[in-house]
């Protein structure tokens, strides 16, 4: 994936995040015309344009993928059927026998696969510490690729994005972000270096817990041209219905993001005063926390199934807050601790979280000792 040429960036307007977030990817303002974009059910169009097909193109993925775009500081990008379709879609361009460097804390269907890809002999794996710089450096000789999360999930590490972007293009090779966690209104990884950028926008960007879809960016006109490739030959598409889901949930991020990220820096503070709670991660910005437990992992189950405001359920980034113990999941990586509930803190009144929050946490302490 190294030598890629430099691709210009799309005319960004003089604009903040947040108004990014609700003007970009609109319709021409002219009269009579739609003040959003329509959503585009077709599937084939008549020839003799750019579309020509359902798998290639479609004008509401187009409006989604310019606003993104922008919000990421330019660039373009392509939108998919899922956040590991995305991700599928950039590690196939890895060539055979190539090696790649991630976390050793990362989404486990990120790390699944590439075990898988590794046991079939098409790459190997280095696993790093990403918040040990040094470590990560020494990994980059000879690699492909460098994969970041930051923050990682469910640990919350956060790379030196800046240094280790520098530091794989210095060894040739390509720097690629999951920036699903901290979304563009907190970090924007192409303006730190890095080449390509990852979204599961399942979460935050769509926000609502009902549009899967994923999403990749950078400003790199060669890795542009070969990811669409690979979009249109393996047919990773998404729906235009979660698509204009998805548009439509990311005029409201910024709103979102803040709250979340408000409601959450509260919760850590009390999270850390409560007697049940062992250890509370949080990288200082965005709506995800994570805790561990002074009873260990009964005490964990029993609280993520005692509260009744915040859901048991496994993913995050939406307006509802949910929670889970994240090693229940096989695949999970077995250095996180059996304990550790990953918080996903919605867009509730703080002090009802809380105090439902808080009475689960309390029901652990009735456990015998």
């Amino acid at each position: 994936m190294g030598g890629m040429d430099a691709m210009p960036d799309a005319h960004t307007p003089d604009l903040r995040p947040a108004t990014l977030v609700v003007t970009a990817g609109r319709p021409p303002h002219e009269p009579d015309a739609p003040l959003n974009q329509p959503l585009v059910a077709a599937s084939v169009y008549v020839a003799g344009g750019d579309r020509e097909y359902g798998r290639y193109a479609n004008p509401t993925w187009e409006a989604f993928e310019q606003a993104l775009a922008l919000l990421e500081g330019g660039g373009k990008a392509l939108a998919f059927s899922s956040g590991m379709a995305a991700v599928t879609a950039v590690l196939d361009l890895v060539a055979d026998g190539e090696a790649i460097v991630v976390p050793q804390h990362a989404y486990l269907g990120v790390l699944h696969q590439l075990a898988s890809m590794e046991a079939k002999g098409r790459l190997s794996v280095r696993t790093v510490d990403i918040t040990d710089t040094d470590q990560v450096l020494a990994a980059l000789d000879d690699a492909a690729v460098l994969w970041l999360e930051s923050p990682t999930n469910p640990a919350l590490e956060v790379a030196d994005i800046e240094t280790l972007a520098a530091a794989a293009h210095g060894a040739g090779a390509t720097c690629v972000v999951d920036n699903t966690f901290a979304t563009p209104l907190r970090q924007r990884p192409l303006d730190l270096g890095a080449d390509v950028v990852v979204h599961a926008a399942t979460k935050y960007i769509a926000g609502h817990s009902d549009a899967l879809i994923g999403a990749v960016v950078t400003r790199n006109e060669q890795a542009w041209l070969a990811i669409d490739e690979r979009r249109r030959m393996a047919g990773a598409v998404p729906g235009a219905l979660e698509t204009w889901l998805a548009l439509r949930g990311m005029r409201t991020l910024a709103l979102r993001v803040d709250r979340a990220e408000a409601n959450a820096q509260t919760l850590v503070q009390r999270l850390g005063e409560h007697p049940a709670v062992s250890t509370v991660r949080y990288p200082g910005f965005g709506g995800v926390v994570a805790i561990e437990f002074a009873g260990g992992v009964i005490a964990a189950d029993l609280a993520v199934h005692s509260t009744r405001l915040w859901v048991h359920a496994t993913s995050l980034g939406g307006v509802e807050s949910t929670l889970e113990r994240r090693r229940r999941w096989k695949g999970e990586a077995t250095t996180i601790p059996e304990d550790l509930v990953r918080l996903s803190v919605g867009v509730e009144d703080v002090d009802d979280l809380w105090a439902d929050l808080s009475a689960a946490l309390d029901a652990t302490g009735e456990l015998p000792g």
